[in-house]
């Protein structure tokens, strides 16, 4: 039995909040953030010295991720520390390593999503931005 090509509007509303969701963790930038706090609450200021990323950087990924309710703030002085919002985060970034693992990498080579699609994408969110 083939599957059926037509999707739906319905199907579209039942995967959406999951495209979401994978879409704001296919970021490098986004994902290192989060890895970084699965270890421990942190400033901005220490993510772009241990990440080696822009502040502007990662304030806006910082930003998009307490939007997608990933991460929360807390405020002390004038900084902010940003923690995980969910221990099923790190079950699930466990999971994808487990995954990646059994598949030997294998999505490492695709040309879309690949390292070397990785790559240009690090260098880039690595660049400066201009205010």
């Amino acid at each position: 039995m083939g599957m059926n090509p037509v999707t739906t509007e319905r199907d579209c509303d039942d995967i959406a909040p999951a495209v979401a969701l994978f879409s704001s963790l296919g970021d490098p930038a986004r994902l290192r953030i989060l890895r970084r706090l699965a270890r421990g609450d942190a400033r901005v200021m220490d993510l772009t010295a241990e990440l080696g990323l822009a502040q502007p950087t990662v304030s806006k990924h910082l930003a998009c991720l307490r939007d997608c309710a990933l991460v929360d703030s807390r405020p002390d002085g004038r900084a902010s520390w940003y923690s995980l919002t969910c221990p099923e985060l790190l079950d699930l970034l466990v999971s994808a390593e487990r995954l990646l693992s059994l598949t030997g990498n294998a999505v490492a080579l695709c040309p879309t999503y690949g390292q070397q699609a990785i790559v240009a994408t690090v260098e880039a969110s690595a660049r400066p931005t201009a205010d």
